[in-house]
C-alpha cells in the first residue's frame, strides 16, 4: 500500500491532521523556514545577476534529517506549507532542501484545518507556483539588500543596535510625519449654541444645535458672535419649522481581513497587532478558524450554505441577507484567501468558552459575531430631522431608532451609532401633529479644534493598509520592530516618536529619500504582486533597485556626520561615584550602568516597575524573571525583603483587608488567601 508524507509549517498541526489522514499518511513538521540568506553577509551574489546564496538554517539540520529519512520511505510527497507567498517559498525550500525532484512532489494548501478541507485538498494537488516563489524571494532579498546596506551605517554614525527596513522606516517616517502636524498643529476657536427642550408629555429633554441665520448655515467664530446671537434669541419664541421623517438602512459589516482584525481587536479589546496574531494563530492551528493572512473578503460556498442554514435556522428567515458582497478594491488581493472566519459557525462562542483560554475565547467571539452578522441583513433606523426657528435663527435636532435590527442582533462595532433621542419618534408621530415644545434653556460653549491624533497600533495599521505598503503577515513583525528599536514608544494606545526615532528618521530622509517615500514602497509592493501574478521577472526589479542604493550608502559613509545620543538617565543613583546611572540594551535587555564607564564600572539589572509598592517594606514591586525565565513579580529589595508573586499585582486594595490584589484571567484576588476576595476584573486588558 502506497506510503504518503505529509509536511506542514507548525508542530501543532501534525496531531490533528495526522488523525484526519489515517494511517497511510505521516505528517511532519519543517517548524517553519529551513533555508535563508545567510546571517553574517548580504547573502545575494551582485556581479553574478543578483543570485541568493541560501543556507541551511542553524537548528534545522536535525529537522532536515527526520523528513530526509520519512522522505525516503514515502512514494509521495505532499508539500502542505501555508496558504500564501511565504508558505509557497517555504514548500520550494523544502523540495531544494529535500532532493526531492526524484519523488512524486505535489504542492496542496488548505485555507482551515477541518477534515472537509484538509482531504478535499488532496483530491486537487499542484505544482508548486515559481512565481508566489518568485515575488517572496524578490521581498526577502529587497529586505536584506536595505537591512544589510543602510543599518551598518546606522549603527557606525549614531549608534549600535540601530536597524533600517524597506517598510519599518516608511512606518517610523509616517509616525513622525504625524507628530510633526500634532507639533505645528494651530487651535482655531469655534463656539457652539444649544437649546435644551422638553417635547410634549415626555419627562425626557432633547437638544437643538444652533445651525444657520438668515443668511443661511453659520458657523460661530468667536465669543462676540455667539452672544450677538444669543442677544436676538432673547425673549424670542421658538417655533417648529420643519419635521421630516425618514428611513435610513446600515449595511452588514465585511467578514474580517488580518488588518481590520487587527484594528477591531485593538479597539474592543485593547489587543495589541502581535498578540491578536498570536492568538488567531493558536485558534487556527486548533482548527477554530480558517488563515489569517489574508486581505481578502471572499467567503467559500460551503461556508455560505452553513451561514444561511445557521442564521435563518437560529433567528429566521428575514435575517439572512443572501451573501455577503465582497469589498471592492483597486488594490490588488491575495483572493485564494478567505476572509478570516469560524471553521464551523455552528459552533458558538459560547460553546466554547469552557474550552479555550480567556484570550482565545474573547478574539474567536469577535470573528464569529463579524462573520455572522456579514451573512445577515441590513439593520434599518427610523429616522427624524426637526428644524426650530426663533428670532430668525434656525436650530436643528435628530433623533433615531432601531426599526429592524438585522446584523445588529449579534454584532455591533466600537465605531456603531447609537440610537438617539428614540422618544421622539412618538412625539413627533407620523400623523402631522407636534407636540408642544417648551425651551428649557440656551447654552453657549467655547471650544478649540484639536490636533491630529497621535497614531494607535489599529490606526496605523489602517494607514499603512490605505496607503499600500506591506501586505497582511508584515503589518504586527512591523510594528514590533519599531517599539523593540526604541523608535516609538507606546504610551495608553498611543505611539509616540522617541529621540532616537526622530534621529534616525531624519537620517533616513536625508541621506535615503527613496526608501522611505510612502509611493515608492507602495509602487514595490504592486510590482512584488506583478512578479506573483508572472507578469515581472523578479531579477528585473532588484537590478532597477540595488545600484541606487548602493550608490547612496557609499555617499551618505562619505558625507554623513557623526550623531551622539544621550543614553536615558534613571533615578538610581549609583552607590560608588554618585552619578545617576543611565539605561543601556544589552543582549539580554535593559541593565543600569554608570555614565563614568570606564572610570567606574557599575552595573546592575534593570527592573520594570508595575506602580504598585511592597507590602511588606513599601519599595517598588519590579518585574522579575526566574533562572529558566518565568516570569515573576517581587520587591525590588530582594534578597533583604522577601516578598515575591506569580500573578500581577494591581493598584486596587482589597475592600476587605486592605491587603494587595492580584490579576488572575478575568478576576482580581486577594493576595492573602486567608481573606478569599474575589470579583471580576471590569478593567480593559492591558497589554
Amino acid at each position: 500500500m502506497a506510503k504518503n508524507l505529509v509536511i506542514v509549517e507548525s508542530p501543532a498541526k501534525v496531531k490533528t491532521i495526522k488523525k484526519f489522514l489515517g494511517s497511510n499518511y505521516e505528517v511532519c513538521a519543517s517548524q517553519g523556514h529551513v533555508r535563508d540568506l545567510p546571517k553574517s553577509t548580504l547573502g545575494v551574489d551582485v556581479e553574478h545577476n543578483y543570485e541568493p546564496k541560501y543556507i541551511t538554517i542553524r537548528g534545522k539540520g536535525e529537522v532536515l534529517a527526520k523528513l530526509r529519512k520519512e522522505v525516503k520511505k514515502a512514494d509521495n510527497v505532499y508539500l502542505a506549507t501555508d496558504p500564501d507567498r511565504e508558505g509557497e517559498a517555504i514548500s520550494w525550500h523544502l523540495f531544494e532542501s529535500l532532493k526531492l525532484s526524484e519523488k512524486k512532489v505535489h504542492r496542496i494548501s488548505f485555507n482551515e484545518i477541518t477534515k472537509n478541507a484538509v482531504k478535499e485538498s488532496l483530491k486537487h494537488p499542484r505544482d508548486i507556483d515559481m512565481d508566489l516563489v518568485d515575488a517572496q524571494q524578490a521581498r526577502r532579498i529587497l529586505d536584506r539588500m536595505v537591512g544589510y546596506k543602510i543599518s551598518p551605517l546606522l549603527w557606525g554614525k549614531i549608534k549600535r543596535g540601530l536597524s533600517a527596513g524597506r517598510v519599518q522606516s516608511v512606518a517610523l517616517r509616517i509616525i513622525c510625519d504625524r507628530e510633526e502636524e500634532i507639533a505645528a498643529f494651530i487651535p482655531r476657536e469655534y463656539w457652539t449654541i444649544e437649546a435644551q427642550f422638553g417635547a410634549g408629555s415626555s419627562k425626557k429633554s432633547f437638544t437643538a444645535a444652533f445651525y444657520s441665520d438668515e443668511n443661511g448655515k453659520k458657523t460661530i467664530d468667536s465669543r462676540a458672535e455667539a452672544e450677538a446671537i444669543e442677544k436676538k434669541l432673547k425673549g424670542a419664541k421658538f417655533e417648529i419649522k420643519e419635521v421630516k421623517h425618514g428611513e435610513r438602512t446600515r449595511k452588514a459589516p465585511l467578514p474580517f481581513t488580518t488588518s481590520t482584525l487587527q484594528q477591531e481587536a485593538s479597539k474592543a479589546l485593547n489587543y495589541s497587532t502581535s498578540k491578536t496574531m498570536r492568538t488567531a494563530q493558536s485558534l487556527y492551528e486548533d482548527g477554530y478558524i480558517s488563515y489569517l493572512r489574508t486581505d481578502s473578503t471572499r467567503v467559500s460556498d460551503e461556508a455560505l450554505a452553513a451561514s444561511k442554514e445557521y442564521i435563518t435556522g437560529t433567528f429566521g428567515n428575514d435575517y439572512h441577507n443572501g451573501s455577503a458582497a465582497a469589498k471592492k478594491d483597486d488594490k490588488k488581493i491575495q483572493d485564494a484567501h478567505e476572509a478570516i472566519r469560524p471553521t464551523d459557525i455552528s459552533q458558538t462562542p459560547d460553546m466554547l468558552k469552557a474550552k479555550l483560554p480567556r484570550e482565545q475565547y474573547r478574539l474567536y467571539q469577535l470573528i464569529w459575531k463579524r462573520f455572522a452578522a456579514s451573512q445577515m441583513s441590513a439593520a434599518v433606523y427610523d429616522t427624524l430631522s426637526i428644524k426650530l426657528s426663533a428670532g430668525g435663527m434656525i436650530f436643528t435636532a435628530a433623533a433615531s431608532g432601531i426599526k429592524f435590527d438585522g446584523f445588529m442582533k449579534v454584532y455591533t462595532d466600537t465605531d456603531d451609532e447609537k440610537a438617539q433621542n428614540s422618544f421622539l419618534l412618538k412625539e413627533f408621530a407620523a400623523d402631522g401633529k407636534n407636540p408642544v415644545i417648551k425651551l428649557n434653556e440656551i447654552e453657549k460653549k467655547q471650544h478649540f479644534t484639536q490636533p491630529p491624533a497621535h497614531f494607535t497600533e489599529a490606526s496605523l495599521v489602517r494607514a499603512l493598509e490605505e496607503l499600500g505598503i506591506g501586505r497582511p503577515s508584515t503589518y504586527a513583525p512591523t510594528i514590533s520592530t519599531i517599539l523593540a528599536r526604541r523608535y516609538i514608544l507606546k504610551e495608553n494606545k498611543n505611539l509616540f516618536v522617541s529621540e532616537l526615532g526622530e534621529i534616525v528618521n531624519k537620517v533616513m530622509k536625508e541621506e535615503f529619500p527613496a526608501i522611505v517615500d510612502v509611493n515608492f514602497t507602495a509602487t514595490m509592493e504592486s510590482l512584488l504582486d506583478n512578479i506573483g501574478e508572472g507578469q515581472m521577472n523578479w531579477r528585473t526589479v532588484i537590478e532597477n533597485f540595488y545600484p541606487d542604493l548602493d550608490t547612496a550608502v557609499r555617499k551618505a559613509e562619505e558625507e554623513m556626520a557623526h550623531i551622539e545620543i544621550k543614553d536615558e538617565e534613571s533615578d538610581v543613583q549609583c552607590e560608588n561615584c554618585g552619578r545617576m546611572m543611565v539605561i543601556k540594551y544589552g543582549p539580554h535587555g535593559r541593565f543600569l550602568a554608570c555614565p563614568g564607564f570606564p572610570e567606574c564600572k557599575n552595573t546592575k539589572p534593570y527592573f520594570e516597575k508595575v506602580g504598585v509598592a511592597c507590602p511588606k517594606c513599601g519599595k517598588d514591586i519590579v518585574v522579575r524573571m526566574t533562572k529558566k525565565g518565568r516570569r515573576y513579580y517581587g520587591c525590588e529589595g530582594i534578597p533583604e525583603c522577601d516578598f515575591m508573586v506569580w500573578n500581577k499585582p494591581v493598584a486596587e486594595k482589597c475592600p476587605e483587608c486592605g491587603g494587595i490584589m492580584l490579576k488572575k484571567g478575568s478576576k482580581l484576588v486577594c493576595a492573602d488567601t486567608e481573606c478569599g476576595y474575589v470579583k471580576d476584573d471590569d478593567r480593559k486588558d492591558e497589554e
